[in-house]
């Protein structure tokens, strides 16, 4: 990989950070979802939280505790050698309510002492704004990003952090996987639905809202500093045509258009006519100004940054097995193995999803999450032997390595997703681990908390000390 490539790892507060009443910390959209069958639900925005029995579990609330554990993790990260680490902030650490004039003093600082320690390290932030976050004050007063309002306290929080860290932190990332508000409106935008509402309406007016909000973050950004480096991003994965039956072929372009959408407006800077036609044909009308068209013309983002987890594969006729894969509806591709959650993996999809995306938006990449979920059992002797992991990224990481180096890629870093281990957003498991560092905790919350490393720790480092070069464990 070329010199100075960004190598690290990646988390989101919602998932990892915890201490949910801890420094004047507001209470957050994470906050209520619960652990169980309730959890879809919910996050789907089709049940109220507020109608949750009472002794639900709620594992966003401590998480794995990075709050009380940051010095411990980022000396972790620092052994492992990361050049970046990419997190987010809490909204509600910085404005509890959303409201609020002036930020918590507490929520700044503790993320001035955060930052501080990863630049101790040489270690280079890359901030996501919103990573599946709202103050919960937001949702409850204003309904969230279904309200134009929402841009405007949005803007307030972005502008203090930009102001505050603008000599520290070069990398930003305004909502991390836009495109899940589609699949998640409450975990992703905080939306929840009142009968009788047209729900394609509601979150394509807040995809709207979301859209313009990066487009205006990405201008001040720059005004407040030329040498920002301001991204959207995307939960990406190529979706393949079950066959080559024509139906199927153009069943896949549907989908992949699905996702495309939002980041052909982020950096294209305008609504493409296909997504038009689809409104159109829907009887959706967006409530959307002349202003609005023009911040996202000439505000659009600098690189394009993504999750790549698995492919999809899809079928017209909508028959044949299913396959998992996250929240995204898929047929079960016969030429690939899947992991314990079901989702295909597939390094050669890693790399024609970034050849994709770069052939359509020739804008810099930056791979923000990739990994594998896996149960990791710890031997008689504690130790973690998570082949299975270094097995995924290896592959994986071969296959970035050829998009860059034999197609021509511009990828400008890595971060393998929850470096340490969390919360899965979707699922709400800590039995579901991704992470090269494992925390003490059950699916019920209970555990130490106690960091150990795992077999993957010593194998990232040694990848990352060769840029790439030895990737056998």
């Amino acid at each position: 990989m070329q010199k100075g490539f960004l190598w690290g790892g990646a988390t989101a507060a919602n998932q990892c950070e915890g201490g949910w009443q801890e420094g004047g910390r507001g209470i957050s959209v994470v906050d209520v979802i619960p652990h169980g069958r309730n959890r879809m639900p919910v996050m789907k925005g089709t049940m109220d939280y507020r109608e949750l029995p009472e002794g639900t579990n709620y594992p966003g609330r401590e998480a794995v505790d990075m709050y009380g554990h940051y010095k411990e993790d980022i000396a972790l990260f620092a052994e492992m050698g990361f050049k970046c680490y990419r997190f987010s902030f809490s909204w509600s650490r910085i404005f509890p309510t959303g409201e609020e004039s002036e930020p918590n003093r507490n929520g700044v600082e503790f993320y001035d002492d955060f930052i501080n320690e990863l630049l101790k390290y040489k270690i280079e932030p890359v901030v996501t704004l919103c990573h599946f976050d709202a103050p919960l004050g937001l949702v409850e007063k204003y309904g969230s990003w279904k309200n134009r309002k929402m841009i405007d306290y949005f803007l307030r929080y972005c502008e203090v952090v930009f102001r505050h860290f603008k000599d520290r932190v070069r990398y930003w990332i305004t909502f991390n996987e836009i495109n899940m508000l589609m699949h998640l409106p409450f975990m992703g935008a905080g939306i929840r639905f009142e009968e009788g509402e047209n729900e394609l309406q509601v979150k394509y007016q807040a995809a709207h809202h979301e859209l313009t909000a990066s487009a205006m973050a990405v201008k001040l950004a720059h005004e407040i500093n030329p040498d920002f480096q301001v991204g959207c991003m995307l939960a990406a994965g190529s979706v393949y045509p079950y066959s080559c039956n024509p139906d199927d072929v153009w069943e896949s372009m549907k989908k992949d258009r699905e996702n495309y959408f939002f980041i052909d407006v982020q950096a294209r800077g305008e609504y493409p006519s296909y997504a038009k036609k689809f409104l159109e044909g829907q009887g959706i009308r967006l409530q959307m100004t002349e202003e609005d068209e023009r911040t996202l013309k000439e505000h659009t983002v600098d690189f394009i940054s993504l999750s790549y987890y698995n492919s999809r594969c899809v079928r017209a006729d909508g028959q044949g097995e299913a396959s998992g894969g996250n929240v995204f509806a898929s047929a079960k591709n016969p030429y690939l193995e899947c992991s314990q959650w079901g989702w295909p993996i597939d390094p050669k999809g890693f790399r024609i999803t970034l050849n994709a995306l770069y052939d359509r938006y020739q804008k810099p990449l930056f791979v923000v999450e990739n990994g594998l979920g896996a149960v990791d059992t710890p031997d008689e002797n504690g130790n973690i032997n998570d082949d299975y992991r270094i097995d995924y990224l290896s592959s994986h990481i071969r296959a970035m390595m050829s998009a860059v180096e034999e197609d021509g890629v511009d990828v400008i870093g890595y971060t393998p997703w929850g470096c340490v281990d969390l919360i899965s957003a979707t699922t709400g498991e800590m039995s579901k681990r991704y992470g090269f560092i494992y925390v003490d905790k059950d699916d019920e919350g209970n555990g130490t908390l106690k960091r150990v490393r795992k077999k993957s720790f010593e194998w990232y480092r040694t990848v990352i000390a060769s840029n790439g070069e030895s990737l056998q464990s």
